[in-house]
């Protein structure tokens, strides 16, 4: 399951608390994003031990800049709080799949 984050806080606290992490950065009228949303869904429901959240980057701008977000949907991958990859664009299942398991 993909959690939505709503504050910088709990983005910050997930990130810290959770050893392995995925997110998707996204916005609701971003038409790639509206692609690429079901396939992370799917990969999240088949690495349970991956965190798998979203940021929408209109509401959550400081963390988009944090990270230098320029073009969605990006979904980066973090292990241990440390960026370990990215993904920016539209992606095929396998492909978030093999960033996700960086992860592990």
């Amino acid at each position: 399951m993909v959690e939505q984050i709503k504050t910088t806080e709990q983005f910050d606290t997930l990130l810290k608390d959770n050893k392995s992490v995925v997110v998707d950065f996204f916005a609701t009228w971003c038409g790639p994003c509206k692609m690429v949303g079901p396939v992370v869904e799917t990969v999240s429901e088949q690495l349970s031990d991956v965190k798998f959240i979203k940021v929408d980057v209109d509401e959550l701008g400081d963390i988009a800049s944090r990270y230098g977000i320029m073009s969605i949907p990006a979904i980066f991958a973090f292990k241990d709080g440390e960026k370990v990859g990215e993904q920016v664009g539209f992606a095929p299942e396998p492909m978030i799949r093999a960033l996700a398991e960086k992860t592990l």
